[in-house]
């Protein structure tokens, strides 16, 4: 069950990204960035919680962390469609090349995170091996 819904994770950020991606010709940072990076930290400090812990709880953190990588990605996939994740008109340079690091930065974190939990759920210690 686990390992089908970091398939489901997977492929909803792969998604995610390509809307992202295909919008992100004009803009800086902003607020649904910053609420998504907030969201994507406090799921990092479960994985670090849960790759801490062993057995039963262990399994209960690796859940919800989980549970919020789903939900931010699911709301990362409805912006998207709602055209709310798309940068602002008449962003200078900056404010777009700001944007797209963010976005980028965002990307990172979600891949980063699927990696590592793919690793703990798989019994490896080492994150780095692929």
């Amino acid at each position: 069950m686990e390992k089908r819904i970091l398939n489901k994770l997977i492929a909803t950020a792969f998604i995610a990204s390509l809307g992202l991606t295909v919008t992100s010709a004009m803009a800086g940072p902003d607020l649904i960035q910053q609420q998504l990076n907030r969201q994507f930290s406090e799921s990092q400090q479960k994985l670090k919680e849960a790759e801490a812990a062993k057995g039963a709880e262990r399994q209960k953190l690796m859940s919800e962390h989980m549970k919020m990588m789903h939900e931010a990605m699911t709301k990362m996939q409805e912006m998207t469609k709602m055209q709310e994740m798309k940068p602002k008109a008449g962003m200078t340079m900056q404010e777009h090349e700001d944007w797209i690091k963010e976005h980028q930065k965002l990307m990172d974190q979600v891949m980063g995170q699927m990696i590592e939990e793919h690793h703990m759920l798989m019994g490896s210690g080492d994150k780095h091996k692929h």
